[in-house]
């Protein structure tokens, strides 16, 4: 049913799905200076640029967005989830890269590998860029030794970045005072906060007219009901609102009204990972 709601809404796709869309990113004031803060990283060549935020408040998105900028003189290593233990982070390094490595290699060795791969893109006229997504997995150990790859930089010459996009608890561990050395190579970094109300309508309206929609498929007390229910985190809207849609479409409802979300979540469909809104909220 939910691919159905598509043509009876005149929509072309699914405004709402949970899988990261740059075509879909909504250009909020926060997202418009976290992107800022990642290009200027990038243009400015920073050891090390930091981006946190909450679970689904569009970190990846943000990610996404940026990879489809990357400048041709790049190379470009993406890690997700990668291990904590010494020396499975430069494996994922390398495996990033694409280089051709012996797991069973010394960690000395590898790295002289990776040290090697480095120069000679440099050499080449590129240089290397290496986002972590989810960093907040990564344990003070990893942190450190991805500290240490850096020190491959000499001079004036930024040859290796890395760009760290994590939960807030990212945040908090590299406070910790046994990275402060780590803490000194971050030279940009941004923290996205959840939308607010009037931001979170905006959202919307900007989803439903990039899948087609005149926007205005949701009425503004919706909207206001689907902040309540979201604190305004973008993939909690995203999850609510596409479940509106298909009960909008099981009543036959032209738009979806206050009392469509309110079903919804009443019926349990939409499950938020918290405790929700209070009764005087409501």
């Amino acid at each position: 049913m939910a691919e159905l709601y598509t043509g009876f809404f005149g929509l072309r796709e699914r405004p709402f799905t949970l899988l990261p869309d740059p075509d879909f990113i909504f250009w909020s004031q926060q997202h418009s200076r976290a992107f800022s803060v990642l290009e200027y990283g990038i243009v400015s060549r920073a050891p090390i640029t930091v981006i946190t935020g909450e679970v689904g408040a569009g970190k990846t998105t943000l990610v996404q967005g940026l990879l489809k900028s990357i400048s041709e003189d790049v190379t470009l290593g993406l890690v997700s989830n990668a291990g904590t233990e010494r020396g499975e982070v430069l494996h994922w390094v390398c495996n990033a890269l694409g280089m051709s490595f012996d797991h069973e290699t010394p960690y000395v060795a590898l790295f002289q590998l990776f040290q090697d791969f480095v120069i000679g893109e440099y050499a080449a006229g590129r240089r290397v860029i290496l986002i972590f997504d989810e960093a907040q997995t990564l344990s003070m150990a990893a942190l450190e030794e991805l500290r240490m790859l850096t020190n491959i930089n000499s001079n004036k010459d930024e040859l290796l970045q890395l760009v760290l996009v994590g939960q807030p608890e990212l945040r908090a561990l590299i406070a910790e005072p046994a990275l402060r050395q780590f803490a000194q190579r971050v030279t940009a970094n941004y923290h996205l906060r959840e939308m607010d109300a009037a931001t979170t309508a905006r959202y919307i309206e900007h989803r439903l007219k990039v899948a087609g929609g005149s926007g205005a498929e949701f009425t503004s007390q919706a909207c206001e009901r689907v902040f309540r229910f979201t604190r305004g985190v973008p993939r909690l809207v995203n999850q609510l609102c596409d479940f509106c849609l298909v009960y909008a479409l099981a009543e036959n409802e032209p738009l979806v009204i206050g009392s469509v979300v309110d079903q919804v979540v009443e019926d349990g469909v939409y499950f938020p990972g918290y405790s929700g809104v209070t009764e005087t909220e409501k």
